[in-house]
């Protein structure tokens, strides 16, 4: 099986252009203020311009207001929500749009009864974040906890690196990965060599599996 690869965090149209054409096969564009990666309506006009028509591009918010939520789906083209805050199941699909729904792994012990209460989403990004904090800190939690269950739906996130997500496809099997500053020379700027490394890791874990 194909592990679908998500990079997050881009602020830039060049980078998201290159991301694409390394591989990649969603990217990841935040909209919440007190993030170094937060950008705007009109920079994701301009990254969506540079990636083309077929690119799925994913929103993502954290305890956002509905009339941001709905300023930006008035006008930029994005093609599923990813929710990464204490919002509930019912505003969550309340957009009429696809979303995922990142599962605070700091701050949750039942993993399987949290993704139940939002069974409407099209699945569930583990991250190494406290309830209610961003992610993007480059730590990794333990992938033991993941529920075997879970896996058709995994998207797999949390200090995912060029060294790491070779074992991490390897082990946990998930259906997709995520990343973030681990394919970035800073903060909101994504590093050719290290996105073209990652996304060569996964396509040869997933290799090694078949």
């Amino acid at each position: 099986m194909k592990t679908q690869i998500k990079l997050c965090g881009f602020t830039r149209p060049e980078d998201a252009a290159a991301a694409v054409a390394l591989g990649a096969d969603s990217l990841g564009l935040v909209f919440y203020p007190p993030s170094p990666r937060n950008i705007g309506i009109k920079e994701a006009q301009a990254i969506c311009a540079a990636v083309g028509p077929f690119t799925s591009l994913t929103a993502l918010f954290l305890n956002a207001q509905r009339s941001d939520i709905e300023a930006v789906l008035s006008q930029v083209p994005v093609s599923l929500l990813q929710f990464h805050g204490t919002e509930s199941p019912e505003f969550c699909s309340s957009f009429q749009r696809p979303y995922i729904k990142s599962v605070p792994m700091k701050s949750v012990d039942d993993v399987q009864a949290y993704c139940h209460g939002y069974h409407s989403a099209r699945g569930f990004l583990l991250d190494s974040n406290a309830a209610g904090a961003a992610g993007g800190s480059g730590t990794v939690f333990d992938w033991s906890r993941i529920p075997v269950g879970l896996r058709s739906r995994l998207i797999l996130a949390g200090g995912l690196s060029v060294e790491n997500v070779g074992s991490a496809v390897r082990e946990v099997r998930p259906s997709a990965v995520d990343v973030s500053s681990g394919v970035e020379s800073a903060k909101g700027v994504k590093d050719n060599d290290l996105m073209r490394t990652f996304i060569q890791a996964v396509k040869t874990a997933d290799a090694e599996l078949v």
